[in-house]
């Protein structure tokens, strides 16, 4: 049982990384495109308690949000 949470801990560091690298050739305005939604959805999911329309149109408006300071 001790193996599962070692492979659960690896698995998301390598998904991290992936991640992380994959942001590097990003520009400033997308950026702050991606930190908007993803800020939003979180937001959309706290304020509608975990809905999946919250989450969407949080992610949404975050988004152009992040858009649009970015310019």
């Amino acid at each position: 049982m001790k193996m599962t949470p070692r492979l659960a801990i690896s698995t998301l560091a390598v998904v991290t990384l992936f991640g992380l690298s994959a942001c590097s050739n990003m520009s400033k305005q997308d950026r702050n495109t991606a930190i908007g939604a993803g800020v939003g959805a979180i937001g959309g999911a706290v304020l509608t308690g975990g809905s999946t329309v919250g989450t969407v149109g949080g992610a949404a408006v975050g988004g152009v949000i992040g858009h649009e300071v970015g310019k």
